[in-house]
This record gives structure tokens, sequence and C-alpha cells, in this order.
């Protein structure tokens, strides 16, 4: 029998019925986890008191992770920065949403997975850096995020009927940004029902000070003026209702999801997101068993996405008269399913095995414009067509607890991807050449199947409650994504669309692409004292060898630019996708330490984490694009009853080992002075502070080129050598309230 969604749903309508059910406490089984409790090597996990202070004020869920060692943030727009861990990025890193792996659906991918969920909804993200368990990982080289909304309540055995809710609020002066969250919950012993809604926006944000330097000036829109960042603002919402039900020892969750964005800027991206809307279902099943555990889910999720130019941006590519925008959509729809369980083999030995399906479909279109002198019709352009990305995974996990001391894990995995796309065309009009390249593209064969392979190795030695060692060693396996293999053209106009760095330069898929295969070896000491709050120090090195990473080489065509476009050692320029080798290596510190207590003041502690990463491209010798560079934050907390009050400094180095192949930007260093403060008082919890104290100019490392404004879609119409920078002085406040 052929295993598809279809087959997994089957069996999750099954399992509960056919399988005898232990009288167990079902507490163990959360309804937005993992079954499984082991911990993994660079495993960490953010929730409760952090994820409340980390919440305040914030509109992008990925923001949630700043203090995370080995994580740091690609920006884009207000609600869709892309989580980078230890130098890899986008689909390199596998995020699901309770379970979920959910997919852009953007030719730069503006839509990530975590732009789907709310700060406010979010009840614990774990994030596995290094090595990653074959359980939870697939289809990725770069690490795993896995984001949990809150668990269903259910009243207390003879409580009667539970209501419960939270009601919140904030406001970030800068870019003047306020949204609004409202949960509620009714639910019996067995049956939880809940709705959760947020909703958000801001206006274009300021740097600290003006930040423009000499260029050609739009037509007609101009420069903004000052210290605005151009393409910045937002504006969306998010819905989800959920029904929950369970007994002694089962569990069963539908929720239902949606979510719209009116408009985001990009600042770093030629167009900006006029509209997105997404519509999610996802049924899981989670039991304890007398053989075991078993989680079982499947879920749906549907796309319609919207591009042109924003209020800030301009068409002008060389042309006079009014154009009617640019019109660029796309429409993906992402079923998938995953079943596994977790057999205790013996008092020593756990076995966990499972399957895992994805069907991915994609189209993604260019309608013709009117008043575009035929540049720009009179056909749709087809970006891709009928794209097709489907997943057929397999995998086994085997721990071991040797003894108190000794911990050992071995998992392999096996992953099928079977990826295709139809025949395209180009707008076929005035001057633009695409019947070529069209045609090229159209007489290749486009389906491909890798048969790709994980596996993992990690031990564990605690030779004491003070102190733990761990090693690990893995291969993991990603196949190229539908951009990187099936975009087509080589004209600047186009290639410049497809763009999923923002770098500002254009973009030419490669159908030839093979799948990334890195191999990581960590290590990882932690030493702490013996309740582990009096002080803790975790030091976590790192290496990756990646064999055909998906790397860029200069597109020689015609169309592309040519000698001129290869030879260019600054501007932007036009850039293919082809397998190259590489290596990332670094280095995570992290710590805390009880500075002691203080009468009349409270108790003061205080923490800091340390992330140092280097990636370069061995098979050119350059450097790979946008790695972090060394940076610090040192934080002083104080507590003092209701009141928790914080201090930062964050201390990033300049940003010099650029790549020369993107024509990257160098940085400056910089250090930036944060306070926060908040009060817990009964159900209501007051947040409030301020972001870059000192109003401290910088430029954002990993923000990319800065093309939020001006003639967007000539490379010359903006200035190169710009970076994004960051955001000034900000004040804000925030105000949640449990009933």
């Amino acid at each position: 029998m052929k295993f598809t969604v279809k087959t997994l749903a089957v069996l999750l309508a099954a399992t509960p019925f056919c399988a005898y059910a232990q009288e167990v406490d079902l507490g163990s089984v959360q309804a937005s986890g993992n079954l499984v409790d082991y911990q993994t090597l660079g495993a960490t996990t953010v929730d409760g008191v952090n994820l409340a202070a980390h919440s305040a004020g914030a509109i992008d869920s990925a923001r949630l992770l700043r203090d995370v060692p080995g994580v740091s943030l690609y920006g884009a727009g207000a609600i869709s920065s892309l989580p980078v861990i230890h130098g890899m990025a986008d689909d390199r890193v596998l995020v699901t949403i309770d379970g979920m792996g959910l997919m852009p659906a953007c030719p730069n991918h503006m839509n990530p997975p975590m732009s789907y969920i709310d700060p406010s909804r979010v009840g614990s993200i774990q994030v596995y850096a290094g090595v990653v368990p074959v359980s939870v990982g697939g289809d990725s080289i770069g690490g795993a995020i896995r984001v949990d909304s809150a668990s269903p309540q259910f009243a207390q055995p003879g409580q009667g009927t539970l209501t419960s809710g939270e009601i919140g609020t904030f406001y970030r002066s800068n870019g003047d940004a306020h949204g609004e969250n409202l949960a509620a919950t009714v639910a019996s012993e067995n049956v939880s029902i809940s709705y959760s809604g947020s909703a958000s926006q801001s206006e274009n944000y300021d740097a600290a000070r003006s930040f423009k330097t000499a260029g050609p000036a739009a037509t007609g829109q101009g420069w903004l003026a000052g210290d605005e960042v151009g393409s910045s603002a937002y504006k969306g919402n998010n819905n989800q209702i959920g029904l929950a039900w369970r007994d002694a020892d089962q569990l069963l969750q539908l929720t239902v999801g949606m979510a719209h964005v009116d408009d985001e800027g990009f600042p770093n991206q030629r167009m900006d997101m006029t509209s997105n809307d997404s519509s999610q279902v996802n049924l899981r099943y989670l039991g304890e068993f007398n053989w075991g555990k078993l989680d079982a889910s499947v879920y749906n999720q549907h796309i319609q996405h919207s591009m042109d130019f924003g209020n800030d941006k301009q068409y002008a590519y060389g042309m006079t008269g009014n154009v009617d925008g640019m019109p660029m959509n796309a429409s993906a729809q992402t079923t998938g399913g995953k079943l596994s369980a977790e057999i205790p083999l013996s008092l020593r030995d756990v076995l966990r095995v499972g399957a895992e399906v994805q069907e991915y479909r994609l189209d993604d279109w260019w309608p013709p414009v009117a008043n575009s002198m035929g540049m720009m019709g009179p056909n749709t352009f087809w970006n891709i067509n009928d794209g097709e990305r489907n997943r057929f995974d397999a995998f086994a996990e085997w721990d071991a607890h040797w003894s108190d001391q000794w911990f050992s894990q071995l998992g392999l995995r096996s992953d099928t991807v079977k990826m295709n796309a139809g025949a395209v065309q180009g707008y076929s009009g005035g001057m633009m050449m695409y019947g070529g390249d069209a045609a090229a593209f159209n007489a290749l064969k486009h389906e491909h199947v890798d048969h790709n392979w994980d596996w993992t190795a990690l031990s564990r030695y605690t030779p004491s409650a003070g102190q733990s060692y761990q090693l690990g060693f893995a291969q993991q396996t990603r196949s190229p994504n539908l951009y990187q293999l099936y975009t087509w053209s080589d004209l600047s106009m186009a290639s410049v669309m497809n763009n999923l760095t923002g770098d500002g330069n254009g973009y030419v898929g490669n159908n030839a692409l093979k799948p990334e295969v890195a191999r990581t070896l960590s290590a990882s000491g932690d030493w702490h004292a013996d309740d582990q709050q009096q002080w803790g120090v975790k030091l976590t090195p790192y290496y990756s060898y990646v064999d055909n990473y998906i790397g860029v080489q200069r597109c020689s065509s015609s169309l592309c630019g040519g000698a001129a476009n290869v030879a260019a050692t600054s501007g932007f320029v036009n850039l293919q996708y082809v397998n190259q080798n590489a290596q990332f290596y670094g280095v995570d510190l992290s710590g805390h330490v009880a500075l002691g207590q203080l009468p009349g003041y409270g108790k003061f502690s205080a923490r800091a984490v340390v992330n140092y990463t280097r990636g370069e491209d061995l098979s050119t010798g350059d450097n790979l694009y946008d790695i972090m560079p060394l940076n610090v934050n040192l934080t002083v907390q104080q507590g003092l009853g209701s009141w928790t009050n914080s201090a930062q400094l964050q201390v990033v180095a300049a940003k010099k080992d650029v790549s020369q192949v993107q024509d990257e930007n160098q940085t400056g260093g910089y250090s930036l002075f944060n306070l926060m403060s908040s009060y817990q008082w009964k159900h209501l919890r007051v947040d409030f502070g301020i972001d870059n104290v000192f109003n401290r100019m910088y430029s954002l490392p990993l923000g990319g080129a800065y093309v939020g404004q001006g003639e967007t879609m000539s490379e010359s119409g903006v200035p190169w050598g710009i970076q994004v920078p960051g955001m000034g002085r900000s004040l804000y406040s925030a105000l949640n309230y449990t009933f």
C-alpha cells in the first residue's frame, strides 16, 4: 500500500480504538510538545518567566530567541525575521509550529513559519543547535526550532466548569507600534474549547540619526526625510480556535488558525508584501499505553500571497510615465502528517520510531501590467508553475541509559524528497527577452528524486551533580527548495525579484542542484552548582563541513550583465545558485551567577551569552554571506518582591569577513544599552522598558542591503553600500491580565 498523507490519517483515526489503554497520569502528555522528555546536546528551552519578559512589546515571534546561545536573526519585515543557528538560516533550519512543518510561499521568503504565530500565543520554544535528534529533524542541516503554543486547559476533578482567559496590549514609541491580544477558554474535566486572537501594527521606525548618503533621487517619491527607515511598517492579525478532549491517558486536539497581513514592508527587498492570507488546520493525538507512548498528527495550510511596491518604493527602470505597479502573486498548499511511537524496551533502553510525510504545492505568477510600455505584458509571467515538493520520511532512534553517569543516543533517518515543476513563460513583450530562457528551461527534465540519509551519535557523561560533558556527531541532509531549483530567467528585472537573502542582488535557479550534506561535530561542557541556581557555565564548540552547500556564483549570460557582472567589485550583481563545499565553526558560551542579596534592595543575579561563528566557502576561499560577528549579551537582574528589573548590554564586533561574490556590506561594531522592568500583582503583569537607551546609531549586521525606498527596480536606482540601520531609542510598555 502506498504510504501517503491519507494513509497516515487513517492510522491516526484507528489508533485510539485499536490500542489497549493503561491507566496512567496524563500530566506528562502535553498538547504541544514532543512525548519524549529527554535532554539533547545543544537543546535550549525558552518558556515561563523568560518567555513573558521577551514577549513584552514584541511583534515578531522570532525575536523571542534573541538570548538563546548560538541563535541570531536575519532582518526582514516586522514579523518575518529568520532565525539563524550557527550561521545557517531560512529552510536550512527546521522550524515547526505545534508540530506543523510550514513552508514559505514567496520568492523572497517573506512568510516564514514563525510569522504565523503571535508572540502572545507562544507557550514554549525548544532550540536544537549542533546535533539534532533524527526524531526532531529532517530535510535541514542547521538545527531545529520547535515552537509550541500553550497546552489546552481542563477543569480539575470536581471543579465543574473552568473559565479562564487573558487580555493584553502593548505600545512601542519608535514607529508608533501597538497591538492587542485576547484569549479565552471554557472547559470541563474532559473537553476544552479555546479562542485566541491578536492584532498589531507599526509605522516605519526611525534610526538613531539620518543614515542616507548621496545617491540618485527617485522620480516623484524622493528620499524619505531624516532618519526614517523606509518599508519597515506592518499591519496584521492572527486568530485561532481550539477544541481538545482528554481522558486519563489520551488527548485529542483540533486547532484551526487564520492569519492575515494587510501589508508588511521589507527594507531589504525590492518588493513589499501587500497581502498574505493563511488558513491552517492541525489535528493531533497523544496517548500513553501499556507498551509506550504515541504521537500522531495531520495538518494542512493554504497560503495566498501578494507583493507589489509599497508606499516607499517606486518602479523606475529607465522609462517614463506611470506604471500600475508590478503585482506578484503566489499560492501554496502544504499537507503533512507524522506518526511516532516511544517504546521502553527495558529499564535501560528506549526505542523511538516514526514516519512523516509532507506534500507541498506552489504556483508563483506575475500578472501583466497596464501602462508598462509592453515591458510587463501582454502575458502572465510564470516564475514557478505547478511546483511540487513532497517528502516521505522514516526514522528510528535508540536511547540507552547505561548507568547514572553514561547516556547515549543513536538515530537513523531516511528522507525521500521528490520535486517537479511545469512549463513557464515570460511577459513576452517589449524589451523583455524571456523567450530563450523560457524555452531552455522548458526543454529540461524538471523531476528530481533525492534519497537522503541522516544519522546521529551522541554520548553524555555526568560524573557528578555539578558537571556534565557531551559529545555528538551527526550527518544531516537538505534538498534544495523550489526557488533554488526552478527560477529560470537570467534577466535582471526578474532575477532581483527572486532573493532569499535580502542582499539586493538578483538570483537565478539551477535545475542541476544536489542536496546539501552537513557533517557536524559538537562538544559541550556544563559546570554548575548542585542546585543549578547559584552559578553555571556552559561551553559548546562546534564544527560543520557541508558537501554540496548551495552557494552562488556570478551569472555570466548577456542578460545578467555578462563580463561586467562577473568582474564587478561594487554595486548589485546577478548570481546563480551552485553547489560548493563549505565549513562553519565557532563556539557558544553562556553562564549565570547569583550575586547575592542586599537588604532593602532584593536579590541580584547576572547572566551572559557569547556567540562566535565563522562561515567559509572552501570551493572559492570566499566568506559566506550574513555570518553574525562576535557578539556578547550581559544582563544584570534585580528581584524585589513583585518587581523584576534588568539592565542589558549588547556588544557586537565589526563585521569585516564578508562575501565578495555577493558584494556584501561591512558593518561597524556597536554597543547597545537596554533597560527592562516588570511588576506582577496577582493576575496583572506590567512590563516597560527602554531599548537603545543612549540612541546609538548602528547598522544591522544581518539586516541586508537597504533598498527600502526609491527606484527599487533599477540596480543603479538605489544606493549601494548602505546596510539596513537598526532602530533608535524606543520606549515600550505592555499590560497583560489573566482571569
